[in-house]
Formats: C-alpha cells, structure tokens, sequence
C-alpha cells in the first residue's frame, strides 16, 4: 500500500466533539482536508457557523450541529442523524472538554491558590467537569459502537491529557481524574471492540495554544510558565497535532488499539535546567 493510501480517510464519514474550535477544530480540519465528510458537534451556534462556512468556502464537506455532550439523548440524535446521511460511521473524535479552573497553585508554582484546595474545591464545579470530560466519553463511545458494530469496522480517538499521568498541580483536580479515567475507558473500551475491528485509542496533548479556558495560553506569562516545564521550551500550535490525528483515523494505524499516544514536547521527561 502506498503511503498516499495509508493515510486516506477519502469520504470516511467523521464525527468530532467539542469540532468548532481548539484541538477539534484541528481535528475536523485535518480529517476533511484529507477527504472525510465531518459533522462538529459543539456547543457553540456561533463557532460552528463561523468554522463551518470557512471551510467550505475552501471545498470541504463540513457541517455542525449544535449539541451539549452532557446531553446524552441528544448527543445520541446527533450521532443517529450523522450516520444516516452518511451512510456510514467510520471515525469519531471524543474531543470534548472544559478547563475546570485554577489547581491548588498558579501555574508557575509559587503562589497558593485557596479555591483549588481539597477542602474549598466546590462541588458543582467537580461535578460539571465530571460530567462534560469522563461521562461525555462514555457517551460518544456508546454513540459510536451502536452504528459502528454494523459495519464492522471504525475508529474511536479520545483526547486526554497529559495531566491524566502526572500531576499537574496548577490544573485543577478534576481535570485530571476525568482525564485519567477517560484513558482508561479508552482502554476498555478497546478491548471489548476490538472483536468487531472497532479500533480505540486517546492522544494525551501536553500543553497546546487553544482557546480553552477562556483563552489563558494565548498569554505570554502562561506560556512562560509552560515553557520552564517543557524539553522543548515552548507550548504547542493545534498544526502540531493534526499529523497524529490523521494517523490514527486511518489505515496507517490498522494493528493499534488501546494506546495512548503522547505529544507533549517532552514534558513527561521533567525539566532541565
């Protein structure tokens, strides 16, 4: 096969949540520049018409549907409409994910932060995270399985977190257990699909430029802060994980399932002076 072949998802019919904007908006874009429909499912009207009319100004087939993956009826609706004009469910993204606030100190270390303590962290903010970065997965992957077990055949790629592996004392709390607790589902997941030639897998980013959270690394003093972390002394662009995602969408990654991929400029390895 040549590698032209290998990574083609030409009309592959795909469903990325959270595909409006960040590591999504990667993710649509790297699937329907290579072929593949995409439907973003995403919170906002706003960035799904914006995103949308952009790129298919630019000959894609993208389309969005506005949708709260905490919603799981109407997450289910989504993923049955998309299918059904399809024809097909080939690949999904469960990208989805909200930054739950500050960790128990700021992000360069130095300073305390009150409301990210064990005993001040509140309970709707650990619930909501919950709710929208674990549940949401377990959601998006039953989603999938139910058309992709018709076909035989189909790819789930969970976005994690490097804050799902280690600790990541400047994020808060719960963003790390949903995260950790999505890739291991993934890994469940994976085995129990792989009977129907279902592959599942998670990219774990480390520190990327995206507008989660209110947008804080688009910041220079943030991205100061990471980059004292990092090997490669900086934070990722999105363009940086497209290659990964491309990859594990297509027929390039037909052996791997139940693998968790890293792409954290070497942040895992700890800091160097």
């Amino acid at each position: 096969m040549k590698v032209e072949e290998m990574f083609s998802v030409k009309g592959y019919g795909a469903i990325v949540t959270g595909g409006a904007s960040g590591l999504g908006l990667g993710f649509t874009e790297v699937l329907a520049e290579n072929g593949a429909r995409v439907t973003m499912l995403d919170l906002s009207k706003e960035r799904i018409e914006r995103e949308g009319q952009r790129l298919r100004d630019a000959g894609l087939d993208v389309r969005g549907v506005v949708v709260d993956v905490t919603d799981r009826p109407g997450l289910h609706r989504a993923f049955d409409e998309t299918a059904a004009l399809y024809g097909r469910l080939d690949v999904v993204f469960a990208n989805a994910g909200i930054d739950s606030g500050p960790g128990f100190v700021t992000l360069d270390r130095k300073t305390r932060v009150p409301e990210g303590a064990v005993e001040n962290y509140d309970d709707a903010r650990w619930n909501r995270v919950i709710e929208t970065n674990l549940n949401s997965v377990f959601t998006t992957i039953k989603a999938a399985a139910r058309h992709m077990k018709k076909r035989n055949s189909g790819r789930i790629i969970v976005t994690t977190s490097v804050a799902g592996l280690l600790i990541e004392s400047g994020v808060g709390a719960a963003y790390m257990a949903a995260k950790a607790g999505a890739a291991h589902y993934m890994r469940v997941a994976a085995q129990e699909l792989a009977r129907y030639n279902i592959l599942v897998n998670a990219i774990a980013p480390g520190p990327f430029i995206t507008n989660i959270g209110g947008g804080h690394a688009h910041k220079q003093e943030v991205q100061a802060a990471f980059a004292h972390t990092i090997p490669l002394g900086r934070m990722a662009s999105v363009e940086e994980i497209k290659g990964l995602a491309l990859y594990l969408a297509s027929p390039a990654s037909s052996f791997m399932t139940g693998t968790q991929i890293v792409i954290d400029g070497g942040a895992l390895l700890g800091t160097v002076d």
